[in-house]
């Protein structure tokens, strides 16, 4: 079989902060033609007004991801700048309340308001997306059934939303439990064929319930509009470089599945409920409590999970070229995530006497810092 492209695309949707008083603000008018001017089609507003997504290029490897995401990160902020605002990566704000925010006026978020009612108005919530090319499309059905095993992994990695409306919510990714009020979210389902997956939605879109498959939200969905996986369990990552490991690990994990098929292989597809259970291992503790090895029949730490992934897809990322982004899994698993950092933050000012609203402050001024580390 040829070999996919395994191409790599990332989404980032980032929250605009005053620089003063580390609120959320509103994007003024002429901030998005502003970025817009120089990004052009890679930045576009999110759902809320207080959003801003942006997204890379068709990019050939992970060196290339970073120029261009270092790129959209850098412009954003310089014309956030201008407006005294600044961006942050986190996917939840730890002060803000989501009944203060207004959604984009805009024919697909009025639709969205519309159709969703209350529930979406929660949505003050951001993400990533990495997309992998892989454009056969009974490939991608194929290797999407057996991804799904590797979600809760990458869910754990990645949390960045402990807090909500200024309290602790002992969540890993409160993100995550906010989203899953949404229809069409949660893993996806582990199709036979493309033509199962196709059966499905066209018979949601003949009954106009929706429109297109870009109305379903799975963590992870084959794209409707690229030839890619596209993963989206993942909350946004303050630092940059944590964002290229996260991809890097998506594009070795397929390469791995589709080694795997080309030897006559697969990976073992297990129940969906068992799959889940990790999800909710991830959502709630992130690195901290480890995952369940089914095959083991026993819960196994983060940072020994990390060890043997990292040896299983060792060869595809010295052919990938990201084996150094790679590495940071096992930094992240060993030395903590953007959740474990907030509330160590939020620990240290309030051992320095800090009240609860500059404790939260005071996250937000670290998130800002992440944001801008190697800009």
């Amino acid at each position: 079989m040829q070999e996919p492209d395994f191409t790599l695309g990332i989404e980032e949707e980032y929250l605009l902060v005053d620089r003063d008083s580390l609120a959320l603000a509103e994007a003024p008018e002429g901030l998005m033609e502003e970025c817009a001017a120089e990004l052009e089609k890679q930045v576009s507003p999110e759902f809320l007004q207080c959003q801003i997504e942006i997204g890379t290029k068709v990019c050939a490897d992970i060196a290339a991801a970073r120029d261009d995401l270092k790129r959209l990160r850098s412009t954003v902020s310089r014309c956030a700048a201008k407006h005294n605002l600044t961006p942050i990566a986190a996917s939840c704000h730890p002060l803000a309340d989501w009944k203060d925010q207004h959604h984009t006026n805009k024919e697909r978020y009025n639709d969205l308001s519309r159709d969703l009612g209350g529930v979406v108005r929660r949505m003050l919530i951001c993400g990533m997306h990495v997309h992998v090319g892989v454009a056969d499309n009974p490939l991608r059905a194929d290797l999407m059934s057996q991804m799904s095993y590797f979600l809760p992994h990458l869910l754990a990695l990645s949390t960045s939303s402990p807090f909500w409306q200024g309290e602790d919510t002992q969540m890993a990714s409160y993100r995550i439990s906010v989203f899953d009020n949404l229809p069409r979210t949660g893993l996806p389902p582990q199709v036979q064929n493309w033509e199962d997956y196709e059966r499905s939605v066209n018979a949601l879109i003949d009954l106009e319930v929706i429109e297109d498959s870009t109305k379903i939200w799975w963590d992870l969905r084959p794209s409707a509009n690229f030839p890619t996986l596209e993963t989206r369990i993942m909350d946004v990552q303050p630092r940059l470089e944590d964002t290229l490991t996260l991809a890097a690990l998506n594009q070795c994990i397929l390469r791995m599945l589709w080694r795997l098929r080309n030897r006559n292989q697969r990976w073992r597809l297990y129940d969906l409920f068992l799959i889940g259970e990790n999800r909710w291992r991830a959502q709630r503790y992130g690195v901290d409590e480890g995952l369940i090895d089914f095959g083991r029949a026993a819960i196994v730490p983060m940072p020994d999970l990390m060890d043997e992934l990292v040896e299983l897809i060792e060869e595809d990322a010295a052919i990938l070229g990201c084996f150094a982004e790679l590495e940071g899994a096992r930094s992240i698993a060993l030395e903590g995530n953007s959740t474990r950092r907030q509330r160590a933050v939020r620990q240290a000012a309030a051992d320095k006497g800090a009240d609860h609203a500059d404790q939260m402050r005071a996250v937000v001024a670290h998130l800002i810092e992440e944001y801008h580390e190697g800009l």
